[in-house]
């Protein structure tokens, strides 16, 4: 185990057990604030995507289908 999570550990066993709910609605946000920014990163790639397929070659082709 890294020494961080060592600390992080120690650090928790030592709380007090009436702020252990804050405790976790805080690693509850950090974890989501992490999966938001996979999600952003996600939409951004596909939106840069999009302007490959946005043409006037494609468009005509696909209008005949």
């Amino acid at each position: 185990m890294n020494t961080a999570k060592s600390i992080l550990l120690k650090l928790i066993d030592e709380i007090p057990g009436s702020q252990i709910r804050e405790v976790i609605d805080f690693i509850l946000f950090l974890k989501n604030k992490q999966d938001n920014q996979v999600f952003k990163d996600l939409l951004s790639a596909s939106e840069s995507s999009i302007d490959f397929w946005n043409n006037d070659i494609d468009d005509e082709v696909w209008n005949n289908v």
